[in-house]
């Protein structure tokens, strides 16, 4: 049997977190109908990622692939799942895939959700975005969200800034007068997080000077493209074995 892809998710307070995982999951499901895709949580909501592994030992399932629904890799991704997966019951073998980014499929997320939005291909030569992520005090995903920005601007937008709404700088209201102190015509804040929540919100707040403010990346079929794909990569690769 093919190992089951169990998802791992953040966690939060706010009930919309949770309900957007869940979408998410619902379409990369749909995308792959032979396979078993569960999800879990780290922290706030339920189930919890060694409740879902214990219930799978119990079954008798004897593989997993955890795929953590994180957009680069952190602290999370390093320490916190790792740690988590440790705690499995014996004798369940589990792979942890890559985070999702970065991935041109995650560009394209972006797009789809401006142009959502109510911006066009047409817009692009005289629209400044600000990619809005969470932030972090890792240097490898700060330098990751650096490059996703220079990958986003080569798609022909006329600028892109990357901004942070917690741990690094600058902030995305920042980054939206830096644009247009640069005279761009017209500025949109592109958040580049998975699900609503707390720094979401902070996002859209600090977006209240921008002329467009794009949706959190979500369900989008862009996303459920990339879990299955590193589904795969992580069930075919070797040494990537992190409980035995």
């Amino acid at each position: 049997m093919n190992p089951v892809l169990l998802v791992v998710a953040h966690g939060s307070r706010d009930p919309r977190h949770a309900a957007t995982v869940h979408a998410l999951v619902r379409r990369a499901r749909s995308l792959r109908p032979g396979l078993r895709v569960e999800t879990a949580f780290l922290d706030f909501n339920l189930p919890s990622v060694p409740g879902v592994l214990a219930a799978l030992a119990a079954e008798g399932v004897r593989e997993v692939v955890a795929l953590p629904l994180l957009l680069t890799r952190a602290f999370h991704a390093k320490a916190d799942i790792p740690a988590v997966l440790r705690q499995a019951p014996a004798g369940l073998r589990i792979r942890q895939a890559e985070v999702l980014g970065p991935s041109p499929l995650l560009v394209s997320a972006v797009e789809r959700r401006l142009y959502e939005a109510g911006l066009g291909p047409a817009d692009k030569s005289t629209t400044g975005v600000v990619l809005a992520s969470a932030g972090s005090s890792d240097p490898e995903a700060i330098a990751v969200i650096a490059e996703t920005a220079r990958e986003l601007r080569r798609t022909g937008w006329c600028s892109v800034r990357p901004a942070f709404a917690s741990a690094s700088l600058p902030r995305t209201e920042d980054a939206v007068r830096a644009l247009r102190a640069d005279g761009v015509r017209r500025v949109a804040v592109a958040p580049y997080v998975i699900a609503p929540g707390r720094l979401p919100d902070r996002i859209a707040a600090g977006a209240a000077d921008a002329d467009v403010l794009a949706g959190v990346l979500g369900p989008a079929p862009e996303l459920a493209r990339l879990l299955t794909a590193r589904y795969d990569e992580a069930r075919t690769a070797a040494g990537l074995v992190a409980v035995g």
